[in-house]
C-alpha cells in the first residue's frame, strides 16, 4: 500500500552561508502503525533517505569549496586545499597562545 500524502514525513537538513542557503530533503512513509514489518520498512527508508541526503549535501559542498576556491584563485588569493577542506564550513578558531 502507497503512503498518503499526510502519512509522509520528511528527512531534510538545511545548510546556511553568508551568501548561500539551501535545504536538501527526502520524504519518508509514517512510522505510525507498530508492526515489526512497517517498522523495519521505515527504518530502511530512513537508512536510505540519510545516504541520499548525506551525498546531496558533499556534492553541494564540494561544488561550493570548488566555486569558493575558484573566486579566490581569481581575486590572486592562494588557499591551502588540505586545510580548506579539513575546516570547511566550521568556525575558524584562532590559536592565541
Amino acid at each position: 500500500m502507497a503512503p498518503t500524502p499526510d502519512s509522509l514525513h520528511e528527512d531534510s537538513t538545511n545548510y546556511a552561508s553568508l551568501t548561500t542557503t539551501k535545504t536538501f530533503t527526502h520524504p519518508l512513509p509514517s512510522a505510525s502503525n507498530t508492526s515489526t514489518k512497517e517498522k523495519t520498512n521505515y527504518l530502511s527508508a530512513l537508512r536510505k533517505s540519510v545516504v541520499k541526503l548525506q551525498e546531496e549535501v558533499n556534492g553541494f559542498l564540494t561544488t561550493k569549496m570548488e566555486v569558493d576556491n575558484a573566486l579566490a584563485a581569481s581575486a590572486g588569493m592562494k588557499a591551502d586545499d588540505r586545510a580548506e577542506e579539513e575546516n570547511y564550513g566550521e568556525e575558524k578558531v584562532e590559536d592565541d597562545g
